[in-house]
C-alpha cells in the first residue's frame, strides 16, 4: 500500500487537519502524496504495520518505510511538498523535546479552536485516487 508517494494519515474530522489536507491536494503538483484518515480501516491497517498506536492527535507521515509523527510528520510533510513550505522544514533544528509540547498544544486544543465534523471528510472526486480508502 506505501510506495513512492508518502502517505499521511490524519484526523478526519478535525477541521484543522482536514484544511491542512486541502492545502496540500491544491498544492501537490507532483503526486507525491496519499491520504488516508486514522479512523479508516486503512489507517488503522497502517498504523498497526508501523506498530504505531491510534491516537487521534498524532499525524503521521509514512516514506520510504519509516513512520514520522507529530511535528516530525509535519516539517517532513513541509519539506516534501516543496516551495516555500519547505522553508518551515528549518525548524528541524530545533530537537523534539521543544517541538513536540507546541504540537501537543496544538493537537489538544483544535476541536475547541477550529471545530470538528460529525463524519470524516469525503474528497472531491477529483482527489478521491489520492486517498486509501
Amino acid at each position: 500500500m506505501v510506495n513512492e508517494q508518502g502517505t499521511i494519515l490524519f484526523d478526519g474530522v478535525c477541521n484543522l487537519c482536514n484544511g491542512l489536507v486541502q492545502i496540500i491536494l491544491k498544492r501537490d503538483r507532483h503526486n507525491r502524496f496519499q491520504f488516508a484518515s486514522l479512523q479508516s480501516d486503512a489507517g488503522r491497517d497502517i498504523l498497526e504495520r508501523y506498530k504505531l498506536k491510534n491516537d487521534l492527535d498524532t499525524f503521521v507521515y509514512i516514506k520510504g518505510n519509516k513512520a514520522y509523527t507529530k511535528s516530525s510528520a509535519a516539517l517532513k510533510v513541509f519539506k516534501d511538498l516543496g516551495g516555500l513550505w519547505r522553508l518551515l522544514y528549518t525548524l528541524i533544528i530545533l530537537p523534539n523535546f521543544l517541538r513536540d509540547p507546541v504540537y501537543n498544544w496544538i493537537a489538544r486544543n483544535r476541536y475547541k479552536w477550529f471545530g470538528k465534523q460529525d463524519h470524516c471528510m469525503m474528497p472531491r472526486p477529483e482527489y478521491k485516487e489520492k486517498f486509501l480508502d
